[in-house]
């Protein structure tokens, strides 16, 4: 398995890849010690309960999104960051389409693998 990512990763040219429940993504970046992905949100696509050991920082480019961190629920908006500590529950339901930065450290090694992607595959109607 490759450990690094390009240089320059150029969006326009790749394909989004699909999670289900009406979320895509892109990675834009990693190696051993950090990783960023573009994620993609169809309105009510939810990000289930979920929790991890790594570090979350995640910026808002688009739509808006209530999260749910250790119990306390917040919306966030275009322009708006979330910090999620390790081990912390966490989950995400998309309320109106939109688009979310999210960054991990250290490297998300199950979203290399094609694993770690169950908490995405419901959606609201």
């Amino acid at each position: 398995m490759k450990r690094f990512s390009e240089k320059y990763i150029i969006t326009k040219e790749m394909q989004w890849e699909e999670l289900g429940g009406g979320v895509s993504r892109k990675f834009l970046g990693y190696d051993n010690q950090i990783m960023m992905v573009k994620v993609k949100f169809e309105k009510g696509a939810l990000g289930s309960p979920h929790q991890h050991f790594h570090t979350q920082a995640t910026y808002c480019i688009s739509g808006k999104f209530e999260f749910e961190i250790d119990g306390e629920k917040k919306i966030v908006e275009a322009g708006d960051g979330v910090y999620i500590e390790p081990n912390l529950l966490h989950s995400a339901i998309c309320l109106e389409e939109g688009m979310l930065i999210d960054t991990f450290s250290p490297v998300r090694e199950d979203f290399l693998s094609g694993d770690g992607v169950s908490y995405f595959g419901d959606k609201e109607s």
